[in-house]
């Protein structure tokens, strides 16, 4: 008999990305055949995000594609917005199996053998105070990976909808991850991304903190390079800093969630730090890591946030050091504190600031890069892109291409960077 096969889509974060690699080697033991989202499969599951509206209809639409490409497939749709909307993604249809934030693990205890039924089954539990931490770790190849190291939040965000759809902050144990890291040491993986929804709040008895779980991993592991995914301001303490300052395994890149250059607006979004935090944060940065790659979120469009606010955000980011600037239209989510605040900005007034924010992006990375020009950095090359040149990135996260050459995939190589080209990659000169 024939396996049957799977197919895959993930929506959302990197951390989403490593909890479908773990379900997909749940298929894997089983004696499914992994095939592309583009091809026929007798089952689809969908890994789905809900942080903003936009992410709850791309789910739809990916539904709509799977039921195109593989009519009659079991659909199973899990993870966030079936955490928080199981009613309605069981009403998409299609929809055979709906699956929460927890459940998703365990789908093989739900699917009843992936027969179709005559309507959708739910699973979804009260995610609350839920204690329970799966591990994942996503392994598509041997050039990097994604660790999760912790689950949920306890921050409450007046925007958020992570608590609700992921529960409260929940980490691995020290031992598990060694373990986990030295798994994807052994099977050649060169960098590895230290994954979570808030991963500075990394620790609980018997796990110690984020600095601690670092100086293991030095210690016990030869990974070549770690990477730390998105950290709030609030908890990158100096000892962070200067351990990735001192080590050059510890990728010199930090992601620190601003939201608003704006202190009123940061008050109304319940954040829990002000500007003058998030200033200094960047500047200790750069006094002893002063090539260092640092990225910032920002919301433009939270209720409330009038022109002379979104003016004060202009301002602050203009002012501040950064490198990369990712930027989201403010939208409702149900059962937020936001979302019944008063004073809407209206999407066309979003739209407008979303543009202006875009542009500031822009000169930010392309100062950023003809800074770089002329520095040596050391590139983990995964892949030839479309043009027919090895890609990959520095430690400060700068994408970087040289001319092809295939001894270099899969290796940290050092490069100069000669030029900032216009797509957002730079040209390289191999060094060794």
């Amino acid at each position: 008999m024939k396996s049957p096969k799977v197919t895959f889509f993930t929506l959302g974060c990197k951390l989403n990305f490593a909890e479908t690699s773990s379900i997909e080697r749940l298929f894997d033991e089983k004696g499914f055949t992994r095939v592309d989202f583009n091809s026929k499969a007798d089952v689809v599951v969908i890994n789905t995000c809900t942080v903003t509206a936009s992410a709850d209809k791309k789910c739809r639409n990916i539904i709509s594609r799977a039921l195109r490409t593989s009519p009659g497939a079991y659909i199973a749709v899990v993870g966030c917005y079936s955490q928080l909307k199981a009613a309605e993604v069981a009403g998409i249809p299609g929809v055979d199996l709906v699956l929460g934030s927890n459940e998703k693990f365990r789908i093989f205890e739900y699917a009843d053998g992936f027969v179709k039924g005559d309507k959708p089954a739910i699973h979804s539990c009260e995610i609350i105070n839920e204690q329970r931490f799966d591990s994942s770790y996503s392994f598509s190849g041997r050039t990097r990976s994604f660790l999760k190291i912790q689950d949920g939040c306890d921050y409450f965000c007046s925007y958020c909808t992570i608590p609700l759809a992921r529960g409260r902050s929940r980490s691995a144990g020290l031992d598990e991850i060694l373990q986990q890291a030295a798994e994807l040491e052994a099977a050649g993986v060169k960098e590895v991304v230290l994954t979570g929804v808030n991963i500075g709040d990394f620790g609980r008895p018997g796990s110690g903190s984020l600095y601690e779980l670092l100086r293991e991993l030095e210690k016990q592991t030869s990974v070549e390079r770690f990477r730390l995914s998105s950290i709030e301001p609030d908890l990158l303490s100096d000892e962070l800093i200067n351990l990735v300052a001192g080590n050059q395994r510890f990728a010199p890149h930090f992601h620190l969630p601003l939201q608003s250059g704006c202190n009123r607006i940061l008050e109304k979004m319940n954040r829990k730090y002000r500007c003058s935090l998030f200033t200094g944060r960047v500047n200790r940065i750069r006094e002893e890591i002063p090539d260092a790659g640092i990225g910032a979120d920002i919301i433009t469009g939270f209720p409330g946030e009038t022109l002379a606010d979104f003016k004060d955000t202009v301002e602050f980011i203009n002012n501040s050091d950064i490198a990369f600037l990712h930027v989201f239209s403010y939208s409702d989510r149900n059962n937020t504190e936001a979302s019944l605040l008063p004073d809407k900005v209206s999407p066309a007034e979003k739209s407008r600031r979303s543009r202006i924010l875009q542009e500031i992006a822009g000169i930010k990375l392309r100062d950023f890069y003809k800074r770089s020009v002329g520095q040596i950095h050391r590139v983990l090359f995964e892949k030839y892109n479309k043009k027919g040149r090895m890609c990959g990135f520095t430690g400060n996260y700068i994408r970087v291409e040289i001319p092809g050459n295939s001894n270099f995939i899969n290796r940290l190589v050092k490069v100069e960077l000669i030029e900032a080209g216009e797509d957002g990659v730079m040209k390289g000169v191999v060094r060794e």
